[in-house]
């Protein structure tokens, strides 16, 4: 008898599993587009493509104003060496009335570093003498001992930065230092390798 009402009791329950499903699925049809969507671009959605720098082959200085000078390099040597770092990458100034694809300013600064050195003076301990015997050598421990020594240093910085002539973006920019020691023609000499360096990653590929 019990097992009759068991079955009874599985049997009601799969008859109400399949009964109807009172929750019915339901959605709102999507609203259409407003109408400016078709004529509307969301640059934000796709990658900015990359930057031509094969079109720019003309520069001149922004706003008209050559590099500043310091006391111990004029400006004009500073625009020589730029120009020349910007000529040998096959961009060509603008002297006259004419657009030019890029502007560029150049900056010399200086700033102070922090430099740092190990110097190891040596071994320390000894050798010889008597054990606690009374004869015979004695040992020592030997070793060294490092010593780190901070100074400040002034170096001369020299950046140099470029902007699209068009839109006014900046295209690139990139600095250099070197020492401000020497004579006057090492000076300038040293001005001329660190505005190389600064320019020797442009174009960047």
């Amino acid at each position: 008898m019990k097992n009759r009402s068991g079955l009874l009791v599985i049997c009601l329950g799969l008859a109400a599993c399949q009964g109807s499903n009172p929750y019915v699925a339901s959605s709102n049809p999507i609203p259409p587009a407003p109408p400016q969507a078709a004529n509307t671009f969301d640059h934000s959605a796709y990658p900015a493509a990359p930057r031509d720098y094969g079109r720019y082959r003309s520069w001149a200085w922004l706003n008209g104003h050559l590099p500043t000078g310091t006391v111990w390099a004029d400006s004009a040597q500073v625009a020589e060496a730029v120009s020349n770092a910007l000529d040998q990458r096959g961009l060509r100034p603008l002297h006259d009335n004419r657009p030019a694809d890029l502007f560029v300013s150049a900056d010399l600064r200086m700033e102070t570093r922090l430099r740092q050195v190990q110097d190891d003076y040596g071994a320390y301990g000894g050798y010889g003498g008597y054990n606690h015997y009374g004869h015979g050598p004695g040992y020592g421990m030997y070793g060294s001992v490092p010593i780190v020594r901070t100074y400040e240093e002034q170096v001369v910085v020299v950046q140099v930065e470029m902007f699209d002539a068009q839109s006014g973006q900046p295209v690139w920019s990139a600095s250099a230092e070197t020492s401000h020691r020497g004579t006057q023609s090492e000076q300038t000499d040293a001005i001329r390798k660190a505005v190389e360096k600064a320019m020797s990653a442009y174009p960047p590929s």
